[in-house]
């Protein structure tokens, strides 16, 4: 049974940066692609960004130059950084996986504000 477990979000000030982690059972090489979406109170929930088996990477628009997405083979992980955090940034996060099914976590909220 694959599980994904998020972590690492909170409330941070404008400008401010946050990491969040994506922890699975079983191998993240299992997956072929490991996505971020997130979700603002109100909206529909968002693709933010993607690694694949290869390192390769996609964001959207809105993140570039902002975000990063990794992994970390050893620690079974897949991780988003977050600089230049701003309040439209506020949402709760979650992590995706694709490869045998569609697996998703259960998200972790992230609040941008003074």
């Amino acid at each position: 049974q694959v599980q994904l477990v998020e972590s690492g979000g909170g409330l941070v000030q404008p400008g401010g940066s946050l990491r969040l982690s994506c922890a699975a059972t079983g191998s993240i090489f299992d997956f072929l692609l490991t996505q971020w979406y997130r979700q603002a109170p109100g909206k529909q929930r968002e693709f933010v960004a993607a690694i694949n088996t290869g390192g390769g990477t996609n964001y959207a628009d809105s993140v570039k130059g902002r975000f990063t997405i990794f992994r970390d083979d050893a620690k079974n992980a897949v991780y988003l950084q977050m600089n230049s955090l701003q309040p439209e940034d506020t949402a709760v996060y979650y992590c995706r996986a694709l490869g045998s099914g569609t697996y998703w976590g259960q998200g972790t909220q992230v609040t941008v504000s003074s």
